[in-house]
Order: C-alpha cells, then structure tokens, then sequence
C-alpha cells in the first residue's frame, strides 16, 4: 500500500468513527453496541430503512399522533376557564399583589379587568364548561380531557411556539414530532414519517417548530402545501419515463450507499430515502391529497370542501394521514393574536377551526382509531385577565400574552376522557390546583407512546438530549 491510500484508508476510518460516536445516543441501544464489533452495521442499517417501526420501551396506549397547534394563543377565559369573580370585578384595576415585578408585552400590570362577554354552559355527562363560541366541540366534550392548569416559560410568540414544539426556547433543537419519530420510526414507506399542514397566517416561530435539530433530518416535518402539488417538484419531469426515472434512481443509491460505507454520515441515509419516498409519493400523494373520494356526509361533518385550502380539509387530512401509516400529523393554525377585540376574533377563529377538530375526534372514534391515536388542541401560551386598550395603536378590548395560566385539551390515545383537570385562582390568573408544565405534558405524551421520556435520547455535542432536558413527570391523573 503506497503512501497515499494509507492517508485515505485511515481518512476512512477516521471518518466513521467520527459520525459513529458524534450521531449515535443511548436510544440505539443494541444497535451501538453491534456496531462497535461492525463498522458497516449503522451504515447498512440506515441504508436499508432509517424509519424503519421500532419498539419503544415499553408498550404504549398510543401509536400516533395529531397536534392542532393554535398559534398565536387562544384566550382561555373566553373559550374554557370562566370566572364569575371577573363578572363581579370586571372594570377594576387587578390586584397588584398578583402582578408584582411581572412585566408585560403590550400592557401595564395595573391594567383593568376584563370578563368575558360570552356566556359559557356545561356540557356531557362530565359537565365539561365551555363558551358560546364553540359550538362542535360540546359534541365531543366526554371524548376530551381539559387541562386548565397548563403553565409555560416563554411569553412572546416565536419563543413560546419554540418552547411548546421542542421543549426549549433555543432555536435548533429537535421537534416533538421529529423525537417520537426517531423513537417510533414509521408506519408507512409511501408518505413520510412526520407530516406538517398550515393555515391560518405565518408562523412566529417558523420551521424550527418541526425541526429535527441535532437529529438526522430524515425525522424533520414535511411540509405539505394547501394547493397544487402537495410537495414541490415532486412531478415527473416533462420527457422523462418512469422506467427512465427509475434506472437513475438506482444509479444515484448505488452512489450514495458507496459514499455512506466509506463516511458512515447518516445524512446520506437520508438522502438515500428521500429520493426513494419521492419516487414513492408520486403515485400516493396525489390519491391522499383527494378528499372528493370521501363520502358526503364526512365532508358535511368536517365542514370540508375538495379543492378549498382550509383547517377543515387539513383536519380529514391527518385522519387520512394517519391511516397510511403517518405517525406524526401537526397542524399549525395562526390566527389567535387577539390584542383587540378579543371576543370577535375568538368567534372567528372558532367558525373556522372548532368544526374540523370536533369532527376528527369523532370520526377518529367511529372508525377505532382514537384509542391508539393522541390529539392534542392549543397554542404556545394564554391570555390575561386584564383588558389590553391603546387608543394610538388602535386597540380595544383585546387581551395580552399570560403564560401563568392557560388551557389545552387532549383526546385518545389513553388519556382518561370526560374530565376538566386542574384550576386558576377567582381571576384566572395563577393556577392554584394540578399545575401541568410543558415538560411535564411532554413527558406524559411520550409515556403514553411508550417512552420514557428520561430515557429517550441522542447524545450530540458531548452530551444526552432528551424532548424534556432536565424536566419533566408524567401527569398520572391525566391517564385512563
């Protein structure tokens, strides 16, 4: 051997080593270890099927899931949490012991209180309270389980929506869909693993909302668009065959499963299955994207229509999703930044999204797919029981961002359905009972997939990561 291919053979080496220990986390478990004895097992491996279905730790109620990600930040005291003590005060300055050394985006701490204008009654057997604004949701309120009691650390947007998806304000971290994918893998090799829809406006936080982070981007969110071609460039160039456009896919793994060997870079795994899915999704894409195929009365219960982009659609989409086997569906809808006129924005955004998530709960039960498939409705923080007014910015009776206390509702998947968990003091302020810590709603999420969310991880820089960091318990009185 001369000179110059010994510099390339232990270039090589030096190569997979570092991609070895740099990629691979204690969640690989076996993997890691056969690889020690192997040096081609994770590039194989990863060649084969990166997304693959895994087991989790232990067996989970759950095996999917479908987040309605309400950015922008549901106001909970006119939708969920309604204070008759508001009603009493409404129009007095609030309590300044309860605002002490807190600061505000948009309004003072001594601002006014400010109840609600709708009237709120209770619903089902579980008595579940909600406003007049919401009109579907009523019809699956012993289906749901309420959380009243969520808390969170951010206070503006992109960090709150940031915070919420990955479990940190730090942009670059890892998703929760991309961590129950690199825990799970997929179901499906036609679609990806980890699907994202939007509507509404744009989102705060943008992409690193589903963001794989440190993780190999094969579990990143695909993005999916509300018209035309689901994914760009995803057609069939004009003049090419699919026999043409198969040989050189074939030409171009060969390739790549070449250079994985030689690196041991699990991008290049990635590379290698996208092409694939690609190719795949030119035959499935098209066939889900089309919900004429639905039968009426489903479109009538969604309040959906073909070729119309719209919360409604996105909604029988994910149940459509996660019947080919997606794992992971998030929603995004922007549109609940209401720091004026709070009670008319709320009306508006509930005629355009209350009706899709009441018919996904409903439809996931009739067809037996609730019980294994976890939904989950809210947005990165709440609102203040204080009235935010500024004549010179055109505002009135809007609400500004509170992370102190706000309300989420989760459905299927086993969490125990037809309760109202936790509560806020007289005003809506502090939560005074059951407090639930985005990390702590993280971890029970993961637990009912069958993690446990300290011991899922993917050790990068030197050190384990987890969805939760150094947070997190599992809220048993959440659990059927």
């Amino acid at each position: 051997m001369n000179y110059r291919e010994e510099i390339n053979t232990e270039y090589k080496k030096l190569l997979t080593r570092r991609h070895f220990f740099r990629e691979c986390g204690v969640g690989l478990g076996s993997l890691a270890l056969s690889s020690l004895l192997n040096r081609n097992v994770l590039s194989q491996s990863a060649s084969a099927n990166p997304l693959a279905p895994k087991k989790p730790h232990f067996p989970g109620k759950a095996k999917r899931v479908i987040y309605l990600f309400q950015a922008g930040a549901p106001s909970q005291l006119d939708l969920f949490d309604y204070k008759p003590e508001l009603v009493k005060y409404n129009g007095k300055q609030v309590p300044q012991d309860l605002v002490k050394g807190i600061n505000y985006a948009f309004i003072k701490p001594d601002a006014a209180l400010y109840a609600s204008d709708l009237k709120f009654r209770k619903h089902g057997q579980s008595g579940a309270e909600m406003s007049e604004a919401l009109a579907y949701l009523p019809s699956v309120a012993d289906d749901i389980t309420i959380i009243r009691s969520m808390m969170t650390d951010a206070i503006n947007h992109a960090p709150g929506q940031i915070f919420m998806n990955t479990g940190t304000v730090q942009f670059g971290r890892p998703s929760i869909g991309s961590w129950v994918t690199y825990g799970l893998g997929c179901e499906t090799q036609d679609l990806p693993a980890f699907v994202v829809l939007s509507s509404g406006g744009g989102i705060s936080g943008g992409a690193s909302n589903w963001g794989s982070g440190f993780l190999p981007t094969i579990y990143q969110g695909v993005t999916f668009r509300r018209s035309g071609d689901p994914i760009l460039a995803l057609a069939t160039p004009r003049g090419i065959t699919r026999k043409m456009q198969r040989q050189s896919l074939d030409t171009l793994k060969a390739l790549n499963e070449h250079h994985l060997e030689v690196t041991g870079d699990p991008e290049i795994a990635t590379r290698i299955n996208s092409f694939e899915m690609a190719y795949r999704m030119q035959e499935s894409a098209p066939e889900l994207m089309d919900i004429s195929k639905e039968d009426k009365s489903t479109l009538e219960m969604y309040g959906a229509t073909p070729g119309k982009a719209s919360f409604a659609n996105n909604c029988l989409l994910a149940r459509r999703l996660i019947e080919r086997g997606v794992r992971f569906v998030q929603l995004f809808h922007e549109a609940w930044d209401h720091h004026s006129e709070v009670v008319k924005g709320v009306k508006s955004q509930c005629r355009q999204t209350d009706q899709g998530a009441a018919a996904l709960v409903k439809d996931l039960r009739q067809r037996g797919l609730l019980d294994d498939t976890i939904v989950i409705w809210g947005g990165e923080f709440g609102r203040t029981p204080m009235v935010e007014s500024d004549p010179e910015a055109n505002r009135a009776l809007g609400r500004d961002h509170h992370n102190k206390a706000f309300t989420m509702w989760v459905a299927g998947g086993g969490f125990k359905p037809g309760i109202t968990l936790g509560r806020t003091d007289d005003l809506g302020f502090n939560v005074v009972e059951d407090p639930v810590q985005v990390h702590d709603l993280h971890a029970t999420i993961l637990h009912q997939l069958g993690f446990d969310h300290t011991k899922l991880t993917y050790r990068y820089q030197g050190r384990d990561f987890r969805l939760t960091d150094v947070h997190g318990v599992v809220i048993d009185k959440l659990l059927a």
